[in-house]
This record gives structure tokens, C-alpha cells and sequence, in this order.
């Protein structure tokens, strides 16, 4: 486990789990890999029913095959992170892109990262991009991605709704997320299926992205449709590529994880050999 190094951020250590103090939010994390300070830094933003657990070692492998180090951590409401009050607001996502994503970074001493989303992960990592300017942002992995609501969409929530009141899904995700399963689930569930989140849409922010962008969809997401990567390449004025993988539905690191890491090792080679110089440089 690599030793959080930064001014302000506050390492703890429970039962084996690692955690650290940002934004007044105790946060779940582990790393992989080398520190900030020796290369480039993947960060990985998960999906709305997600953890860091729920990766599972897919960046450790990504670590591994690129020589990037690799912060996974759960956001509050999730995993063993902080709870977070019931309902969401609807802004839930903007939120953790302007006031806590930030925080969290610093907490965590990166120096040049790219971040690697799922879903929800990836709405916030287009939002936090979007707005912040951060300079540490090199480039972006989008798995998933949704950047406006559709009818799709709604649907499989509902269904998802419907599991959870009346199979094991609960528990299943329970073993996850502990104490904080209401919280995820609920959280989740109630705010995508609120009437009013079905205007929700991002993709004003898209042409103010700059940094290179790889879009990967499954072509049976059952929670999003082609037109997510069209809406990302029509609006956008970065490099981008799209790569759309037969057999795989919503999560294409699990339904096809070779393929999913393939890409995504040829993507972050191109992308972060200059954020690799640029740390070799810094005094």
C-alpha cells in the first residue's frame, strides 16, 4: 500500500482497510503501483452501484501493464467511505465533481493523473474536467459513460429497483458496501428515477474538454445506447476515440476484460508519456 504523502491528508488505517480525510469525508482507498511522485497516477471513479472493491483487479492489471500507479477509492455513500444523507440531491454528480473529486486528489498527493470512469464515474470525470481546468488531468477513460438520460436507461433502473426489493441483490451488494448498501443503492436508484432527472444532460460540457478521451461501450449496455458516444463525438474539440465491444453489456472490464484492457493499455501509453516526462522533470 503506498503511503499517502500530502499536506493535508490524514492516513488511517482500519481492520486492513486504508483510508483518507478529504473535503470532512473519511474515504476509502487503495493504491497500486508506483507513487505520484515516481509516474503518472490512474484514478479510478466507479459506477453508481460501485465501490473500490468492485473493480476488482482490473487496475491492478492496467497498473501493471502500463508502469502508471493506480488510486482506486470508494466516494462517499459507498463502501466503507463515509455515509452520506438519504435523498441524493439530483446534482449528486456535479457535486462530487466540483467540491469533492478536487479534494480528494490533493489528499492523495497526484501530481499527473489519468482518470478512468465508469458510468456515473465517468459523468463526473467529464464534469470535473470540464469545469476545473486542473492541469493534472491528462486524459480520460471513459467506460459506459452517460452524458444525458435515456429511456433505456430508466427502464433498467427500474428493474434494478425491482431486484433489489425482492431478490438478493441486496445482500450481494451488501458484502460490498456494508452498512452504507441503503445508501448506494437508494441514493442511486431514487435519484435517476426522480421525474425530474430525466432532463439531466452534460454534454454542454463536452466541447470545453482538452485533454485526449477514449469512449468505451458495450454493445449490449442495457443501460445506455450508441448515442452516448455519438453525443460525445459530435460535440466534442479534443482527440477522441470511441471503441464499441460486442458481447459486453454495461461494465466491459467484466464482460470483456482482455479486450477492455487492451484498449485501454494502447490509449494510456499515448496518452501519459508526456505526463511521465513532466514528472521526471519537476525539481
Amino acid at each position: 500500500m503506498h503511503p499517502v504523502r500530502a499536506g493535508r491528508a490524514t492516513l488511517i488505517t482500519v481492520d486492513d482497510c486504508a483510508f483518507l480525510e478529504a473535503a470532512g469525508r473519511r474515504i476509502e482507498y487503495r493504491w497500486v503501483g508506483p507513487p505520484p511522485d515516481r509516474a503518472p497516477t490512474l484514478v479510478f471513479l466507479h459506477e453508481g452501484l460501485g465501490c473500490a472493491a468492485l473493480w476488482r483487479d482490473f487496475p491492478d492489471r492496467l497498473a501493471a501493464r502500463t508502469g502508471c500507479g493506480a488510486f482506486v477509492y470508494s466516494r462517499a455513500g459507498y463502501g466503507r467511505s463515509t455515509a452520506v444523507p438519504l435523498p441524493r440531491p439530483l446534482s449528486y454528480m456535479h457535486d462530487e465533481a466540483q467540491h469533492h473529486l478536487g479534494p480528494t486528489l490533493d489528499a492523495a498527493g497526484i501530481r499527473r493523473a489519468l482518470l478512468v470512469g465508469h458510468s456515473d464515474g465517468a459523468s463526473i470525470a467529464t464534469i470535473y474536467t470540464a469545469v476545473t481546468a486542473d492541469d493534472r488531468i491528462v486524459g480520460l477513460a471513459l467506460l459506459a459513460p452517460h452524458f444525458f438520460n435515456e429511456d433505456l436507461c430508466v427502464a433498467s433502473i427500474r428493474r434494478a429497483k425491482e431486484a433489489f426489493e425482492t431478490s438478493d441483490l441486496r445482500e450481494r451488494l451488501a458484502r460490498y458496501h456494508g452498512d452504507n448498501v441503503d445508501c448506494a443503492f437508494w441514493g442511486w436508484n431514487r435519484a435517476w428515477l426522480d421525474p425530474a432527472f430525466r432532463h439531466w444532460n452534460i454534454e454542454q460540457y463536452i466541447p470545453r474538454i482538452r485533454v485526449p478521451v477514449l469512449l468505451v461501450q458495450g454493445e449490449n449496455d442495457q443501460y445506455g445506447t450508441r448515442r452516448q458516444l455519438d453525443a460525445f463525438v459530435r460535440g466534442a474539440t479534443c482527440p477522441v476515440e470511441t471503441r464499441l465491444l460486442a458481447g459486453a453489456r454495461h461494465a466491459p472490464f467484466i464482460d470483456q476484460p482482455r479486450a477492455t484492457l487492451g484498449i485501454l493499455v494502447r490509449f494510456v501509453a499515448a496518452t501519459c508519456g508526456d505526463a511521465r516526462r513532466a514528472i521526471d522533470d519537476t525539481p
